[in-house]
């Protein structure tokens, strides 16, 4: 009786070291070089998310560019949504949504900006008129989520970033 209780375990402890030993790691904290980060430019529908991902990453957001680390100045964003796909009825069948944003990053001390930086995600999604609704926010979750990896995506950037030698 005992040994039927164990098999569990084995195979617990077996797919554990497996997954440690792929370097499987879940999403954590970004590693970043600095602590205080000035946020200037456009106000971008990713500007609240932004700060609170940076925030979560103990990233203070000052006012100040004195006291900043890092600049970041945020130009541009856009949304686009076109037709990828029609039936032999000629009615959409897909959809192809684009979602771009554009920033650029300086330290304090140098007088030049870094080169503009595209983020760019895109997504597709099937179409149908007779699920309207269920479509409209389908295509409301995915415009989301493309936000959401775009963040992501500046925060592998910002990762990327190294101080400059005082």
């Amino acid at each position: 009786m005992n040994k039927v209780y164990q098999w569990p375990v084995y195979w617990v402890m077996l797919l554990s070291l497996l997954i440690t030993a792929c370097g499987f790691q879940l999403r954590g904290m970004a590693d970043l070089s600095f602590k205080h980060l000035h946020i200037q430019g456009k106000t971008l529908s990713i500007s609240k998310d932004l700060a609170r991902t940076l925030a979560n990453n103990k990233i203070k957001i000052v006012d100040n560019i004195g006291d900043a680390e890092l600049l970041l100045e945020l130009l541009d964003e856009s949304n686009q949504k076109r037709i990828q796909s029609l039936s032999g009825g000629g009615l959409v069948r897909e959809f192809e949504l684009n979602y771009q944003v554009q920033f650029r990053t300086r330290q304090p001390a140098d007088a030049l900006w870094s080169n503009v930086q595209t983020v760019q995600i895109r997504k597709d999604f099937s179409y149908d008129d007779k699920n309207l609704l269920g479509k409209v926010d389908e295509e409301a979750r995915l415009n989301t989520d493309m936000r959401n990896d775009a963040i992501r995506e500046i925060m592998r950037r910002l990762g990327a970033i190294k101080p400059a030698a005082r």
